[in-house]
């Protein structure tokens, strides 16, 4: 009888690193990846930027999965997890066994449910098939508007400012990108008004209106934005619909150990945007986390941790990082800026954009936020990694290496 195979649920980045740190690390047994997309895995960071603006191609995202020694099954979706038969069960019924599991389904984008939800014109973006449908869209010259100012929200307006369009990014908070504190959060929607964007902040969206067409958004206050195309931006959730009624705890996402074990089954692990896991930054709380390099990491140490035992497998202790380009401006965190107590701006260029904030939790820094200044993260990176106080961090800084290069401008305490 032939040996039941190893199954990846989501044909995702996640999903992909997982299978090749499989390979790498001996596996020679069969490989099954079961996604309801009909793409090979690919990148989606250009797909609000560079595939959305055209400067990039479907397949310069490509992942390289042909070249994997993986049983690819594409536009196959899966319809639940029978975890005690150690199955999934596809939506045309056929039972797929496997050894171990690992899900790597990742997160779906929240949908305006509101008035005028269906209209023609209202339309999300996760996909590759989203982003080249989008992009035809932008061909045609619309008015766009966004709702929702966060990573999508504020990359898809940026993109669309720079082919010209005019664009209004909406949020009911009073700034954009609030998970990183009030300074960037302030710097951001600086960003955006200086191109040329129309900001709407500190009102939230009571509907959506036109005839089968998106012609109008009508918000809290009163106020309309006449548009022709509506952008939902409004986050996303773990895809953990495959899961349901399968016994394996969720909540947010899969609930896993630090290993990327599910609490309920050590024959069953997640990766990337659908786990959650207790990290040491966030004092033992279940943390999601919906960024490109914790699908990269995440996939890698779930994928070794599935060839072995329970009790030999590695925690996923690496420091979160994330970024967003804008504007040709690129920011970047290290950390977790979400639950922090306070924020500081520790360096600002007074006459440009760099700058480097740093956020602390419980009197330690627990990430560091950098504009334009790669470099300076790096240094400041080893001290979220040590969680060190915001004291040890600022006399550092009144020493730092020339190496590194000079800080923009200290701040003084």
């Amino acid at each position: 009888m032939a040996p039941r195979p190893i199954v990846i649920a989501g044909a995702s980045l996640a999903g992909m690193r997982a299978a090749k740190a499989m390979r790498a690390a001996g596996e020679e047994g069969p490989i099954v990846a079961v996604g309801d997309e009909a793409h090979l895995p690919y990148t989606r960071p250009p797909l609000s930027k560079g595939l959305l603006k055209g400067s990039e191609t479907p397949e310069s995202t490509d992942l390289g999965g042909a070249d994997l020694d993986v049983e690819w099954r594409l536009g196959e979706r899966g319809d639940r997890v029978d975890a005690i038969g150690h199955e999934i069960v596809l939506a045309d019924g056929e039972r797929v066994p496997y050894r171990r599991l690992l899900v790597a389904t990742g997160s779906r984008p929240r949908h305006w449910t509101g008035p005028g939800a269906g209209l023609e014109g209202l339309v999300t973006l996760r996909t590759l098939d989203d982003a080249l449908a989008l992009r035809e869209r932008f061909d045609q010259g619309p008015r766009v508007a966004a709702i929702g100012a966060g990573f999508i929200g504020c990359e898809v307006a940026a993109t669309a400012r720079a082919l010209g369009l005019d664009v209004t990014l909406i949020d009911i908070a009073d700034r954009p990108m609030t998970v990183f504190g009030q300074d960037i959060g302030a710097w951001v929607a600086s960003l955006h008004r200086s191109h040329g964007v129309d900001l709407r902040l500190g009102t939230g969206v009571s509907a959506v209106e036109g005839d089968g067409r998106v012609e109008a958004i009508v918000l809290d206050d009163g106020s309309r934005v006449e548009t022709d195309l509506a952008i939902v931006a409004l986050g996303a959730v773990p895809e953990t619909g495959l899961l349901e009624g399968s016994g394996l705890a969720l909540g947010p996402g899969l609930r896993c150990d630090a290993t990327l074990t599910s609490v309920s089954d050590p024959d069953v692990l997640a990766a990337g945007d659908v786990a959650s896991w207790p990290h040491p930054l966030a004092d033992g709380d279940q943390l999601r986390v919906e960024h490109w390099a914790n699908a990269v990491e995440g996939g890698r140490v779930a994928g070794r941790n599935m060839l072995l035992e329970p009790e030999e497998r590695r925690p996923h202790d690496t420091l979160p990082s994330m970024w967003s380009d804008q504007y040709g401006l690129r920011i970047q965190v290290a950390g977790l800026p979400s639950g922090s107590d306070t924020s500081h701006v520790l360096e600002v260029e007074p006459d440009g954009h760099r700058r480097v904030v740093a956020c602390s939790r419980s009197g330690r820094v627990s990430a560091a936020i950098a504009v334009a200044a790669p470099r300076r993260l790096v240094w400041y990176r080893q001290h979220v990694e040590r969680a060190s106080s915001l004291h040890e961090v600022r006399a550092a800084l009144e020493e730092h290496d020339e190496a590194i290069g000079p800080p923009a401008q200290a701040v003084s305490a």
